[in-house]
């Protein structure tokens, strides 16, 4: 460990269609923890957000392990500004805009970071099918513009198909985003850091013949999809995608850390999304890229900690 001990409000849970995964990601965190000196006490927003307002004086740190909205889109990170505790992710802004798809895909481009063509989608928009067929055409992805963990995504390939996908995603958001489908292979880049930013080695992503893509039952279901970490790819290709994450961290001004998802396609990678609270389970992605830097889990949750302290500074 590299600093003193720290007494850590751990907050997980929360009221987003994601709770259940923050659930796994807490009680994760909270065992690696058990490994470190720190004091740790869990706070549930869906319960104890007054508690933890009241007594976030008693705090030196919060880890946050909140997905979804609520948790991962900037208003926690708003109270607890707001509250003068230091946490572990990207602020306010950096947190609203990844999970704001299409804005952050607005950064992502003038930022010359390859990203698919789409068409946003607000409810109530005319004709939203037609044209999606004539702007895009088909195969596409359906998807919430402000959800994660694959919550709502739909592949569509047939034109009935369309329609039931623009639905099902309005569920779950009143703006949508239809993406043209790339076809390639699933690789993710995590970067650590603040101001020096440390780019970690490269996750392949092969999904199980069961799963189309790598939708919520392929990220948390053990053994459904092969993470191959380092990613068996070329040198240049791997520096690429590492430079391309950095440059998605940086686009979207995050701090702390971050997982940007990508395609690896025959014109090159093409970024997919950016997490600002990237899972923590015990099959989630970027505890397995810092493993292969050298970083066991209680060592990286402490490295979190002390670069959330770091930024506070």
């Amino acid at each position: 460990m590299s600093g003193p001990a720290l007494k850590v409000a751990l907050i997980m849970g929360g009221t987003s269609s994601e709770r259940e995964v923050s659930l796994k990601s807490g009680r994760a965190v909270a065992k690696a923890l058990s490994a470190l000196p720190h004091a740790v006490e869990v706070f549930d927003p869906a319960t104890d957000l007054a508690a933890l307002v009241n007594r976030a004086g008693e705090f030196d740190v919060a880890l946050v392990m909140l997905h979804g909205p609520g948790g991962e889109d900037g208003r926690l990170q708003g109270l607890l500004d707001l509250v003068g505790l230091p946490y572990q992710c990207a602020g306010v802004l950096g947190c609203a805009l990844a999970m704001d798809k299409p804005r952050a895909k607005e950064l992502f481009r003038a930022a010359g970071i390859p990203v698919a063509p789409d068409v946003v989608i607000r409810r109530g928009d005319p004709g939203p099918a037609r044209r999606v067929l004539d702007e895009l055409g088909l195969p596409v992805v359906v998807k919430p513009a402000r959800e994660g963990s694959s919550f709502g995504i739909s592949m569509v390939r047939k034109p009935e198909e369309l329609a039931p996908a623009i639905e099902s995603a309005f569920k779950l958001d009143r703006v949508i985003l239809a993406e043209r489908l790339l076809k390639g292979r699933e690789l993710t880049a995590s970067v650590v850091g603040n101001r020096e930013l440390t780019a970690l080695p490269l996750i392949e992503i092969i999904p199980g013949e069961a799963h189309e893509f790598f939708d919520f039952t392929a990220k948390y279901t053990p053994g459904a999809s092969r993470e191959i970490c380092p990613a068996p790819v070329d040198e240049a290709t791997t520096r690429r995608v590492q430079e391309l994450g950095v440059a998605a961290h940086r686009a979207l001004g995050l701090k702390g850390y971050s997982r940007t998802d990508f395609i690896l396609t025959e014109l090159g990678p093409f970024a997919l999304e950016t997490n600002t609270i990237p899972g923590m389970t015990e099959t989630s992605l970027l505890p397995q890229a810092a493993a292969a830097a050298g970083m066991d889990f209680p060592s990286f949750i402490d490295k979190l900690l002390q670069l959330a302290l770091e930024e506070e500074k």
